[in-house]
């Protein structure tokens, strides 16, 4: 019997609770613990925690590559500082060694510390720093919030869920054979997503899924996969963290102060959206550890 892969969920700024600490991923914790093999034996054994005070390594993160975790889940909320030298350094050596790797951010700069990560940092672009080299994407996109600038692509209200595309080929993190046309269809949106893209110097990296604004109707990259290698494991760079935040599953738990824009409830009232974003949960989870999809 396989034991349970071990998968961290972690945020890069310490506990605050006005902010998008790990406990307002409660619900993705939740569901990844309770996911279950055909023999009723849990998949996965899921830890989740915020990073230590910024200004020096995280205890955690400086030694990720030492560590007996299968995969991170990296929500990159920090304004910039929120990983230091030595936590890159050892992630990125966590994913040489085979770890799996989920890096997310959201708008702007959000999470622009990713930046320096080997490899899955090279697909996220930002405001201030890595900009999209496609100089047609580095334009506002969402009219509604203005005190954001791009990336923000507007995919819909928090509490929604948009419409995703495959891109090529269908990856195995969207495929869903007992789902209408076969895959992963719907993710929940959020108003400004960020920019990501497959960096032109890796050949394990592409795009596998996009959306479409609801404000231009211009096209944008939600996640780009790095497929497992002998230089490293499988990776996602994902738009926005906001695709796994519980107030973006189910509004009523909440958000921030900051946070102005009212929320959506089309996903609450959709089974079919629900068994969707929960379907490319689990495969994403399977696919970083190594496991078979089913």
């Amino acid at each position: 019997m396989p034991t349970p892969a071990k998968i961290l969920l972690q945020t890069t700024i310490p506990t605050t609770e006005d902010d998008w600490s790990i406990g307002r991923f409660s619900l993705l914790q939740a569901y990844l613990s309770g996911l279950a093999d055909e023999a009723g034996e849990p998949l996965f054994e899921v830890h989740a925690r915020d990073r230590t005070p910024p200004g020096a390594p995280d205890p955690m993160l400086s030694a990720l590559d030492r560590s007996d975790y299968a995969a991170m889940w990296l929500f990159a909320v920090d304004t910039g500082a929120g990983l230091t030298q030595e936590d890159c350094e050892a992630i990125s050596r966590f994913r040489r060694r085979g770890g799996g790797l989920m890096v997310t951010r959201d708008h702007m700069d959000l999470g622009s510390s990713v930046c320096n990560l080997g490899g899955v940092g090279a697909a996220h672009f930002f405001h201030s720093t890595h900009l999209d080299p496609d100089a047609s994407r580095r334009r506002i996109d969402d009219p509604y919030t203005t005190a954001i600038s791009w990336p923000n692509f507007h995919s819909g209200a928090n509490g929604d869920y948009q419409e995703i595309a495959p891109e090529g080929p269908l990856h195995p993190v969207l495929a869903a054979p007992d789902m209408a046309e076969g895959r992963v269809r719907f993710l929940p949106s959020h108003p400004h997503e960020g920019g990501v893209g497959a960096p032109p110097d890796d050949p394990t990296a592409r795009v596998i899924a996009v959306g479409t604004s609801l404000a231009t109707g211009r096209p944008f990259n939600i996640a780009v996969a790095f497929e497992r290698s002998p230089d490293g494991g499988p990776a996602v760079a994902q738009s926005t963290f906001h695709h796994f935040a519980d107030y973006n599953w189910d509004p009523s738990r909440g958000a921030p102060s900051f946070v102005g824009e009212p929320p959506g409830n089309t996903l609450a009232g959709s089974p079919e959206a629900q068994a969707s974003v929960k379907r490319y949960v689990k495969n994403l989870a399977l696919w970083l550890v190594g496991r078979d999809l089913g």
